[in-house]
């Protein structure tokens, strides 16, 4: 259920269209923005104690204010009302964080609400501008009980002012990380500095002397850099050898030269881990073009129904690789897993036709976060014991959507999937089952920090 806001607060009504020069600037950071994300992706299940009062803070862990527990912002007999702040325009580019937050509201109120509550999804479009990011957190500040699922590159404006508002709960992956580490900041998917080993020893072990001459492709945008050294901390520490690993610039579409560096270079398994399909596409229609075939090995950012035929075809992909830290939640397996159902249903029950993505199961994920907080918050809910529930939740999963994780404590999942190409589908490979008991993750390995 989601209400409009008023003129001038959202990319519908006052105010509509890109900051000035956004327009002719739209290619690279359309591209760009999906390359900050990376696919490591969790979620929930925990406590449903009820929290009504203060308790004395964990060590080193920021108390409540106090005041929060009598702040009833957004909560009427018969809603609660929650803000998301996503870039829709122009291109639509996160219009899936605004979807999957408004779908799971929808799957709530379908069954009663919380308490009796129905949840009002007040959307804000910040329509890739800071400012515009700054004002409608302060706006939803004013109107709703919590943030919810928002997902834009200008989180940090509206961070700023979160970080002045302690008691507004934020339930949402942040790209910020000033953001993200706020004590009322909430993540279905914590990515703290570090990097997840498991798939990294996967393909290790599978191709022990390949990964001597390892190649990755990395857009010069400071995140995706930043996580570059992460990952590549993570793979040095493991015994890779990185023969290769250019920045390319995001208004890039043909890869040809890249390829033919990369070849000179020795590269016999390449990481497109981090790329959005449309990039990774191009990249495989260059390999194809250059007759050379490393092992390819793709991430949860690259994973898109689109994919197969931006990379030319079934031919050109087949046999590539994939890992990631969430479910084939793109419908692969619905047939196990009801959380995949529920989530394709009511995707299209919100948006009939919409093609999901990341960024909608993120915001699926972060509205599930926060209602089983809300749930657990009891049937007066106040800003202070929606945070105090959220400090309580310790293990989150989304029915397995993705693999568990630690919201309360911002400590990521250590789970992930194996997956490779066969025939233009993405199957699962060397997975446990996924109607056995570890609901076909793999978490054998630990989550690396490195001193960087």
């Amino acid at each position: 259920m989601s209400v409009p806001r008023p003129s001038g607060r959202d990319g519908h009504a006052g105010g509509s269209g890109p900051p000035p020069g956004l327009a002719s600037r739209r290619p690279r950071w359309l591209g760009g923005v999906a390359l900050c994300v990376l696919a490591v992706v969790t979620t929930a299940c925990s406590s449903t104690q009820t929290a009504t009062a203060p308790t004395t803070p964990a060590s080193g862990e920021a108390p409540i204010p106090r005041s929060a527990f009598a702040d009833h912002t957004g909560v009427t007999a018969t809603t609660v009302h929650i803000g998301n702040v996503s870039t829709l325009t122009p291109g639509g580019l996160f219009k899936g964080a605004l979807v999957g937050t408004e779908a799971y509201a929808d799957y709530v109120n379908a069954r009663g609400g919380v308490h009796g509550r129905k949840i009002v999804v007040d959307p804000g479009d910040d329509q890739y501008a800071g400012a515009r990011n700054r004002q409608l957190t302060e706006a939803d500040v004013h109107a709703d009980l919590a943030l919810v699922g928002s997902f834009s590159l200008q989180d940090n404006f509206g961070g700023a002012i979160l970080a002045q508002n302690p008691q507004v709960p934020n339930i949402a992956v942040n790209l910020d990380e000033a953001t993200a580490e706020l004590p009322n900041s909430f993540s279905p998917n914590p990515t703290p500095n570090g990097w997840q080993l498991g798939p990294l020893v996967y393909f290790k072990t599978k191709f022990p002397s390949l990964v001597l001459h390892t190649g990755d492709l990395i857009a010069d945008q400071p995140s995706a850099e930043a996580k570059w050294v992460l990952e590549k901390a993570a793979m040095q520490h493991l015994g890779y050898g990185v023969v290769f690993d250019p920045d390319f610039d995001i208004t890039t579409s043909n890869f040809d030269q890249y390829v033919v560096e990369a070849r000179n270079a020795g590269v016999k398994i390449l990481f497109l881990d981090q790329m959005p399909y449309n990039y990774a596409g191009a990249v495989f229609k260059a390999l194809d073009a250059q007759n050379f075939h490393p092992v390819v090995v793709l991430g949860g950012a690259t994973y898109s129904d689109q994919l197969v035929g931006a990379a030319g075809g079934a031919p050109a992909i087949d046999g590539s690789y994939f890992e990631q830290g969430t479910a084939l939640y793109l419908g692969q397996d619905a047939s196990v897993l009801p959380s995949v159902r529920q989530f394709q249903t009511w995707v299209q029950t919100v948006s009939p036709g919409f093609a999901p993505d990341l960024f909608t199961l993120y915001g699926w994920l972060s509205s599930e976060l926060f209602v089983q907080a809300l749930q657990a918050a009891g049937p007066d809910p106040s800003r202070g014991s929606l945070l105090q529930a959220l400090r309580r939740i310790t293990s989150f999963s989304g029915g397995y959507l993705t693999g568990p994780a630690n919201p309360a404590k911002k400590i990521p999942s250590t789970c992930y999937i194996i997956g490779q190409v066969e025939g233009g589908r993405i199957v699962r490979l060397d997975d446990p089952p996924v109607d056995g008991p570890a609901h076909g993750y793999r978490c054998d390995q630990p989550y690396y920090y490195p001193h960087v």
